[in-house]
């Protein structure tokens, strides 16, 4: 039982040491505040974590953040701002296809076909405006960067269903338990007559399109398309899936450890905050978090394949 829920027991522990610490911490509010801040990387680490099930990995996360936010900014006054989310998410989808298809089809490991991806798509985003940043955004796409009823921010929502139908998909479709046989044995999985390379590669459009969307909710929090955001986000993602129990040699884990690892990492960080500790040890804290981790996740495959 410690093994299945450890993650909420670790949370609960952190939830008690930031009431101990400000009175503010247990309120509404901030968790309001956790959620809004936490959403963009919570919308990435769904698609990453659907990669790493299937025992890939997308470093490009990131870069096509920048890209689909950037394209999204540029497009509004051509196509209006439906026009230009949509546009967005295709260059996401189309970034996720080239990765799948490299990583499939040419045999390029996955770590260095999406490094390749997160220079080139960077490059992308910078080239478009040669690096400025794009002001002056229309109200109506500043729509997920607020709050509904003054209070409720409309990415954490966002964040919210998605990770909600992530979880249904995984859990209860075929396309869900094919990425699991997948991840946790890619060749009895072609065997069965799963067409693995197919599927690794939804994958892989799938963490491009919510990372493109997750471009648009960052450029609509801030107000500006900016070719230099979600860097090392991809650090965060990954910490997150691997701190919610999924493995990186695929097949184990889900959505929901990755929503609640999230919001672990933020509330440490809210924590650090608190306590007026410099990033620097917040990042020497969250490295010591992520090794922890994937010790854990050892310890829980071993187990599990001895109960087997």
């Amino acid at each position: 039982m410690l093994r299945k829920y450890n993650l909420f027991f670790l949370l609960v522990v952190f939830i008690v040491i930031g009431s101990a610490l400000s009175p503010k911490f247990l309120t509404i509010q901030n968790f309001l505040n956790l959620l809004q801040q936490s959403a963009v990387v919570g919308i990435i680490s769904i698609g990453m974590t659907f990669v790493i099930i299937v025992a890939g990995i997308d470093l490009s996360v990131g870069s096509v953040l920048a890209l689909a936010g950037m394209a999204t900014a540029l497009a509004i006054p051509y196509t209006g701002v439906f026009g230009a989310i949509l546009l967005g998410l295709i260059a996401g989808a189309v970034m996720g296809y080239i990765n799948g298809l490299v990583t499939t089809k040419l045999k390029v490991p996955a770590f260095i076909a999406t490094m390749a991806m997160m220079v080139a798509a960077r490059g992308l985003a910078l080239l478009f405006t040669d690096g400025k940043p794009v002001y002056n955004l229309p109200e109506s796409i500043r729509f997920f960067g607020k709050n509904l009823f003054d209070r409720i921010p409309v990415s954490g929502i966002i964040w919210i269903v998605l990770t909600i139908l992530a979880v249904l998909v995984l859990r209860y479709t075929t396309f869900g338990r094919k990425l699991y046989a997948i991840g946790g044995n890619p060749q009895s999985a072609h065997l069965s007559g799963i067409q693995v390379n197919r599927y690794i590669t939804y994958t892989y459009i799938i963490s491009g399109v919510l990372s493109a969307l997750a471009g648009i909710v960052l450029a609509s929090w801030l107000t500006v398309g900016q070719p230099t955001a979600g860097k090392s986000i991809e650090l965060d993602a990954i910490a997150a899936v691997v701190l919610g129990g999924t493995s990186l040699f695929g097949g184990i884990g889900g959505v929901g450890g990755t929503f609640v690892g999230v919001l672990l990492m933020s509330m440490i960080t809210n924590i650090f905050n608190l306590l007026g500790l410099s990033s620097y040890f917040q990042s020497i804290f969250m490295g010591a978090i992520i090794v922890l981790a994937l010790v854990l996740n050892r310890f829980v495959i071993s187990k599990q394949t001895k109960d087997v």
